[in-house]
């Protein structure tokens, strides 16, 4: 019924849905987009549905002596990470990712953490890059730009995205510590490297202030992954049109 009626396409459910779903489901904004009284918007599950129509997925396969990857997501998802990698603690920062970035992330990673964890957190990192390129397909509609700032407790880090198509990494964090439990945080630009040369994208991150590294690198994660859903949200007004005066992404 819904979707014979009201002129909103499955993406924009999707997000009315992520944004008003709760106590404020039936919000008048979304009311007023499908010419609908609230009585008739009974259930909007659907819009979460990775099978529906126009949802943003895709699944990558990476395969090399070192490692075995598996990457899932869905762009229009509702915020769920799933993670079996054998890098807990980087488990925990995609999550923030999937979190703050209402991303659908799924990640299976057998590598050879006997050695260290490098080629597991590089690759990982290129392959949802290559699952982000991906899903968002030919960058039509997308808001392109993303930015966040993000606090945690004495940290403050702020991220800037960029789909311009040309990779490229600034980061500085200055931590505290050179381990947060056993992982080697240097491993933090492997997984940013690996990601924007593989997605396309210009990617500034820079942690304010913190002395804490366990905060200092959660904040970047979460704004990482607010910054992610602001640039690769649909803007209505563009829809169809390459966000670039050039034409081209």
């Amino acid at each position: 019924m819904l979707e014979t009626v009201c002129p909103l396409n499955n993406r924009a459910y999707s997000a009315a849905f992520r944004e008003f779903s709760g106590p404020s489901l039936y919000n008048s904004r979304i009311f007023s987009a499908c010419s609908l009284p609230s009585v008739f918007m009974t259930d909007l599950t659907h819009c979460t549905d990775p099978t529906a129509p126009n949802q943003r997925v895709a699944s990558v396969a990476r395969n090399t002596l070192e490692t075995k990857i598996n990457v899932s997501l869905n762009l229009d998802g509702a915020g769920k990470g799933v993670f079996n990698t054998g890098v807990p603690f980087l488990e925990h920062m995609m999550d923030q990712i999937a979190r703050h970035g209402m991303i659908d992330l799924d990640v299976t990673c057998d590598g050879d953490t006997h050695i260290d964890d490098h080629h597991s957190v590089e690759d990982i990192g290129i392959t949802i890059g290559q699952a982000v390129a991906k899903a968002v397909g030919d960058k039509k509609g997308i808001r392109r730009y993303g930015h966040a700032y993000v606090p945690l407790d004495e940290a403050l880090s702020r991220v800037v995205i960029d789909f311009s198509g040309r990779p490229g990494l600034v980061m500085h964090i200055p931590f505290t510590q050179k381990r947060i439990g056993q992982f080697d945080v240097e491993l933090f630009w492997e997984f940013f490297q690996g990601f924007v040369n593989h997605a396309g994208v210009t990617l500034h991150v820079d942690n304010l202030r913190g002395h804490n590294a366990h905060h200092q690198i959660e904040t970047v994660f979460k704004a990482f992954g607010r910054a992610l859903r602001m640039a690769l949200e649909l803007d209505p007004r563009m829809e169809g049109i390459m966000p670039s005066t050039k034409g081209s992404l």
